[in-house]
């Protein structure tokens, strides 16, 4: 499986590099070269993390669907959610439903993916001989982002986090969730101005590109 960016102006890249990059050189997204088939009969009966780790093989099987499943597999483990489905579909009513998104480590959905990134992000770089020792993570965030980023990046070996947010932008749970934070590689900063403020001077510093080779 290939990527190529949603513009059209970018050659296919390997999963591992579109992982690393995040964004394609031309500003689009890295999207798939192609759609899989999925034969989701077989996958009814598995549990969340074989799931999803029979998914995702299909979309990024050059990093090892062995080292995939063992990824989510601790990813998705009772260590980590609180709840054995991790994310499950409750009857409320007839034809209502609602699918629990808040069973993480910091109850917040983007747990779901921020808990695997780290996984993703350290196996793909070993697959990138010229990447760096030490890989920076910017996160712009108005909330929930900030706190399930920095869980999930914790004291991961090879990574360091920064997570900006707006001053006034944010509610006091938000900020002492963020500000509290453990670990050796976390950083927190708070911006004067709103989120759209915060946002846009994250994305300058991605297109600054003395401050990119700097961070390389």
């Amino acid at each position: 499986m290939h990527y190529v960016s949603s513009r059209g102006d970018t050659g296919p890249v390997s999963a591992a590099e579109a992982i690393l990059k995040g964004i394609a050189p031309d500003g689009g997204l890295f999207v798939p070269s192609h759609l899989p088939r999925v034969d989701y009969i077989p996958l009814m009966d598995r549990g969340y993390p074989e799931r999803a780790g029979a998914i995702l093989s299909l979309f990024l099987g050059q990093l090892g669907a062995e080292q995939i499943r063992a990824w989510t597999r601790s990813t998705y483990s009772p260590s980590r959610f609180d709840c054995p489905p991790v994310a499950p579909l409750i009857r409320l009513d007839r034809g209502l439903y609602i699918l629990e998104l808040w069973h993480g480590p910091t109850g917040a959905f983007k747990d779901l993916a921020l808990q695997l990134l780290p996984y993703l992000l350290t196996g793909s770089m070993k697959q990138d001989r010229n990447q760096a020792p030490i890989i920076a993570i910017l996160v712009a965030t108005s909330g929930d982002t900030g706190k399930a980023a920095l869980e999930g990046f914790c004291n991961v070996p090879g990574t360091r986090i920064v997570v900006f947010y707006p001053e006034q932008g944010v509610s006091e749970v938000q900020k002492r969730q963020m500000v509290t934070q453990q670990g050796e590689n976390v950083e927190v900063l708070a911006v004067r101005g709103n989120f759209d403020d915060t946002q846009t001077g994250v994305k300058a510093i991605f297109a600054d590109q003395a401050i990119a080779k700097k961070l390389a």
